[in-house]
């Protein structure tokens, strides 16, 4: 499904000002983290392009990949090697269409169908939750659970679909990991679980 060799950590930031922000990110590219997503949902756009310059040279000297969440018409400002969007963001085939085929385009998904719509509209990868409450996402999904991370995956079988890059996303601890992998999930996407090592 996706051209780019993707990582199979992904930190998301998190942060309610810019040196709480970069303060994080540094951590985890000290940890070895290779795949760096900005989310800074309370930002300014001057805000997050600042931010963003400065994590771009950090992400450079760490040879880590750098996306941007939601807010891809800046994309192109920081040079970030992609973009996040959401359900209620801009649609993936739009700002493909915008953007290019050389940059990373990863979307939020909940459902089996949401999943399939990731599928059609050519997402590089998923990021599929919630796996269980988490305290940094408003407005939570239902939970999944490796149960229904499991179900999806088999629907994507009996579909036979090619089953993409799906990234587990939302409360992950570590002892998840291992039963996620096992099950097929491709990564991990978490935020906390990567400030706390």
């Amino acid at each position: 499904m996706s051209n780019f060799n993707l990582p199979i950590y992904q930190y998301i930031s998190q942060g309610r000002s810019k040196p709480e922000q970069l303060t994080g990110i540094q951590k985890v590219l000290d940890q070895g983290i290779k795949f760096i997503q900005i989310r800074w949902k309370e930002a300014e756009t001057n805000q997050l392009i600042q931010l963003g310059l400065k994590v771009r040279k950090l992400c450079d000297t760490y040879q880590s990949l750098l996306i941007i969440n939601d807010h891809w018409e800046i994309q192109p400002e920081i040079n970030a090697d992609g973009v996040h969007l959401g359900l209620t963001d801009a649609s993936i085939t739009q700002v493909r269409a915008s953007l290019g085929s050389n940059v990373i385009l990863g979307g939020t998904a909940n459902t089996f169908q949401d999943v399939k719509q990731r599928i059609a509209e050519k997402s590089d990868y998923i990021g599929l939750g919630p796996y269980r409450f988490t305290s940094t996402k408003t407005k939570l999904s239902p939970i999944l659970g490796v149960t229904g991370y499991q179900e999806i995956l088999q629907q994507l079988e009996q579909e036979k679909i090619a089953i993409p890059a799906i990234y587990a996303i939302g409360g992950i601890e570590e002892q998840d990991i291992a039963p996620l992998q096992e099950i097929g999930i491709y990564g991990i996407a978490a935020s906390t679980l990567f400030l706390n090592q």
